[in-house]
């Protein structure tokens, strides 16, 4: 119960951070919409055959998506470097609050602002056409919450690691693209030569964006969402073990 209570109050402390900076919340929730309005009516244009039988939406959304729960957890390595640099750690160092729910604050602020966001984007893509089947979009959203989770963790340790910004971004420029095409999350990898579809497989973010196809479009029993869920929960208990041990030598 205590351990359950620190988490609420530090996920309640990152929460009023992010009310604080609505600016961030509108950014973040401008770019799947941009996506929406400026990128889709160019998918649109193109042969039915390239996105198989369903609609394009329901290949396109779900890599939107996933780039939006990418993009939430992302951030949070430049929160840890902010509270590094003003003294926040510093206090923190002599409490007696766990290290792990100093992490999980930060995960659960990111997992919900990855799903608000998601669920708006949701609705403003029914109006575009999309089909929404709640029960698979629930299971989608679960899946991507745990891609938000690992996201989360492993920037936050990073940037305790580094405790410099101009670090942390060259690290995350120089992963998050490579992260993001090979995941397919604008276009499916499968349109791509057999070397490419091949390297994809080393990427978790590729297994949640094909999962995530599928759930999107009612599909909720396949081998590749049970996939997704073997190896997104294995991989995130891995992470958050990891980043816990991060937190305990660095915040001790």
């Amino acid at each position: 119960m205590v351990l359950l209570k620190e988490i609420r109050l530090l996920f309640w402390r990152k929460m009023l951070e992010t009310l604080r900076e609505p600016s961030w919340i509108i950014a973040g929730l401008s770019t799947p919409l941009l996506y929406l309005a400026l990128f889709l009516p160019l998918l649109n244009n193109l042969n039915a055959p390239i996105f198989g039988s369903g609609d394009v939406l329901d290949v396109f959304l779900p890599g939107l998506l996933a780039l939006l729960a990418f993009g939430s957890g992302m951030g949070a390595g430049w929160g840890i470097i902010f509270e590094l640099q003003s003294g926040v750690i510093e206090r923190f160092r002599v409490s007696p609050t766990r290290r792990f729910s100093l992490l999980m604050g930060t995960v659960f602020r990111d997992i919900l602002m990855f799903i608000v966001p998601a669920i708006l984007v949701i609705i403003v893509a029914s109006f575009f056409g999309f089909q929404i089947h709640w029960g698979g979009i629930l299971i989608l959203l679960v899946l991507q919450s745990l891609f938000t989770a690992i996201v989360s963790a492993v920037s936050s340790s990073l940037g305790l690691i580094l405790k410099d910004i101009g670090s942390l971004a060259a690290i995350v420029t120089s992963l998050q693209l490579p992260i993001m095409l090979l995941s397919g999350v604008l276009l499916p990898i499968s349109l791509g030569p057999n070397w490419l579809q091949t390297l994809a497989h080393i990427n978790p973010m590729y297994y949640v964006v094909e999962a995530s196809r599928l759930l999107a479009d009612g599909v909720y029993i396949d081998q590749q969402i049970w996939l997704a869920f073997i190896i997104m929960i294995p991989l995130t208990i891995i992470v958050l073990w990891w980043s816990t041990r991060v937190y305990g030598k660095i915040v001790a």
